[in-house]
């Protein structure tokens, strides 16, 4: 008997296809693994188990016409940043527990008009703050591979609901690596596309000059059939473009690719250096020339960053006033009083610390000192990164890379020191600084099982490149 749960999107679809199965029984397959696994993982923070059957009839509807996209009757999840109309949207914070969303998000509208099914919304770190998915107002996510560590974060649940088989795919949103990192954790393809590839209306805002929603799938060619549905312009979005995502139909054996020596240094596990090492090394063997690079500003792109993020984060979260929306404390006096009692208390430890350090950053005498030394410091990140991707002077097609320094951490390992937190963002956080697309791909397991991802970026649009590459890698590593 085939476990309906372990299907590709591909599969799925030549199933629905073929008549094999509905996609009822496919939705209830999956909420029929979340009722049985999930209180051990706590990858969903609400399942619409009424809502998705719906879905998943109106999507056999479409299935019988013989006239359906390759999304049509797939069951999803969608990480609690990202709006469904309807539904409650937390964004993990205890400010938004009972907010529930006016409208879809661009990318859900998308997903809707494609017939998906939505299972339900997924855990993460509280607005995205965080890497391991502890930061969340709703407990932990755990790994499927070892439920005593994390699934990494902030999209914890996102890519812990497709390595678990409780969701076919899922959505994410990457800020700072909070796609890439759970994928690489958890065993799973995450793409974090180039700045601007997909609308991010409805996605309720971390860094808005960071921020980018994108899949997290259990294949590269999964990953692609999200991508190419959710991609484009929204005239409600105007950091949005068109982009063809097409075929480029490229071949390893005729590509440049670059290793940077700055991601290749002290503090990086043995094991995932292997691993890395390895996949590198097999990309060689299939033609590859490698060539070692330097990103000398890198060095600077936590601390870089680590000031962007907390800066625009602090302007964003200053909405949540207990006033319009969100979380109110009734025992306030004054209008003051509502402003720190309902902050005070609807926001978690790391939110508070990161909204302070941004309004300090930002605050008269301070802001030449930081933002603006940052945003210099982001410029000379992107000016390394187009000098790399520069192939008329001797430059690669694509940076090979880890996407974690280490391997999936024990819950509550690291909790009490925010600073060995922050550097598990080492090899990511540049990408968003540069607004570059880059794709999480499992390069192997440890001997103790736990997965390993092999960080694979490009230059801007470059997903077709990307997206094709990791599909060779894909086949060679496995």
């Amino acid at each position: 008997m085939v476990d309906l749960t372990e299907l590709t999107i591909k599969q799925a679809h030549e199933g629905l296809k073929s008549k094999k199965f509905t996609s009822v029984e496919l939705t209830k397959a999956y909420l029929d693994k979340i009722k049985t696994i999930d209180k051990e993982i706590n990858a969903y923070l609400l399942v619409d188990k009424e809502g998705a059957l719906t879905q998943a009839e109106e999507a056999d509807k479409k299935v019988a016409t013989g006239e359906f996209g390759m999304l049509c009757g797939i069951p999803c999840s969608i990480k609690d940043a990202i709006m469904v109309e309807g539904q409650k949207c937390t964004a993990g914070s205890k400010i938004l527990e009972n907010y529930v969303a006016p409208y879809d998000a661009t990318v859900i509208k998308k997903l809707k008009e494609q017939g998906a099914v939505i299972l339900g919304k997924t855990n993460m770190d509280e607005f995205a703050m965080g890497g391991s998915g502890e930061n969340s107002a709703f407990g932990a996510t755990k790994n499927p591979y070892d439920k005593k560590r994390v699934a990494g974060g902030s999209s914890s649940g996102s890519a812990a609901s497709v390595a678990g088989n409780e969701a076919c795919y899922s959505l994410g949103s990457d800020t700072g690596g909070s796609i890439r990192l759970p994928a690489s954790f958890c065993g799973v393809v995450g793409l974090k596309p180039t700045y601007g590839a997909v609308s991010r209306l409805g996605l309720i805002p971390f860094g808005s000059s960071l921020d980018q929603i994108g899949p997290v799938a259990k294949t590269v060619e999964d990953c692609k059939i999200i991508f190419d549905a959710i991609k484009g312009k929204d005239p409600a979005d105007s950091t949005s473009v068109e982009l063809e995502i097409g075929n480029s139909k490229l071949e390893i054996r005729n590509l440049r690719i670059g290793v940077p020596k700055e991601y290749f240094v002290k503090g990086l596990d043995p094991q995932v250096e292997k691993l890395i090492r390895d996949a590198i090394k097999k990309a060689q063997n299939a033609g590859a020339k490698i060539v070692e690079i330097s990103l000398p500003s890198v060095e600077f792109a936590l601390a870089c960053y680590y000031i962007i993020a907390p800066c625009e984060a602090s302007a964003n979260l200053a909405r949540f006033d207990g006033i319009k929306y969100g979380f109110s404390d009734n025992s306030a006096n004054d209008l003051r009083d509502v402003y720190l009692k309902s902050r005070g208390h609807g926001f978690g430890d790391e939110v508070k610390r990161r909204i302070m350090i941004g309004t300090y950053a930002l605050s008269s005498g301070y802001y030449d000192a930081y933002y603006k030394k940052a945003q210099e410091v982001r410029q000379l990140i992107k000016q390394d990164f187009a000098k790399a991707f520069d192939l008329s002077a001797g430059g690669v097609d694509l940076i090979f890379c880890p996407v974690s320094p280490v391997l999936a951490i024990k819950i509550g390992e690291r909790t009490n020191d925010p600073l060995s937190m922050y550097l598990m963002d080492i090899c990511t956080v540049s990408v968003n600084l540069a607004g570059l697309p880059a794709l999480s791909l499992p390069a192997g397991k440890t001997k103790d099982n736990l997965p390993v991802g092999l960080q694979i970026i490009g230059n801007h649009f470059q997903e077709s490149k990307i997206l094709d590459v990791a599909l060779q890698m894909e086949k060679i590593l496995t």
